[in-house]
């Protein structure tokens, strides 16, 4: 598994946590378990190969810090998504975006562009091309604009999923 499958399956968790108000810690236990990848994995590649201890951790982390941050990173997606409302955005692209800021702002070890395009990446898999883009602009005004002395703001060529490491 590498960490774009990893990163996309926390982004399905993150998008759980929008709905029945359950807690990180609830939804991990529901979700990040072998039982629930066995059912899922029938389903879905994705959930074929059941992650290894640090890709637990890194899926984990996002989780957790996606869930205790969220009202931070919905100001920023708020400040960022000029006009537009944060309840339209597109409830998975708000996941998308929430994990990518937790990302750039609390995760040293993956480099702000690879955040940014595995973001948009994952919203061209889920949700039409304009609000690829629109993620896209989001996510580039927010490096830009709140990450001090980043020379990576600006997206770099989008990697294939074999290129990126294992998580």
């Amino acid at each position: 598994m590498t960490r774009n499958n990893a990163r996309e399956i926390a982004v399905h968790m993150a998008f759980s946590l929008s709905f029945a108000g359950r807690s990180a810690d609830e939804v991990l236990e529901g979700e990040l378990n072998r039982e629930r990848f066995a059912a899922l994995g029938q389903e879905t590649s994705l959930y074929a190969q059941y992650p290894n201890e640090k890709q637990r951790e890194y899926i984990s982390t996002l989780v957790k810090g996606i869930y205790e941050h969220r009202e931070e990173l919905d100001g920023y997606i708020r400040s960022y998504a000029v006009g537009w409302a944060l309840e339209r955005i597109p409830r998975m692209a708000r996941a998308i975006l929430r994990t990518a800021m937790y990302e750039v702002l609390y995760m040293a070890d993956v480099p702000n562009a690879s955040a940014i395009d595995a973001a948009v990446e994952l919203t061209k898999k889920y949700e039409p091309q304009e609000v690829a883009a629109f993620v896209n602009g989001i996510l580039g005004s927010f490096v830009r604009n709140e990450v001090s002395g980043d020379t990576e703001a600006e997206p770099a060529a989008i990697p294939t999923d074999s290129s990126e490491e294992e998580a």
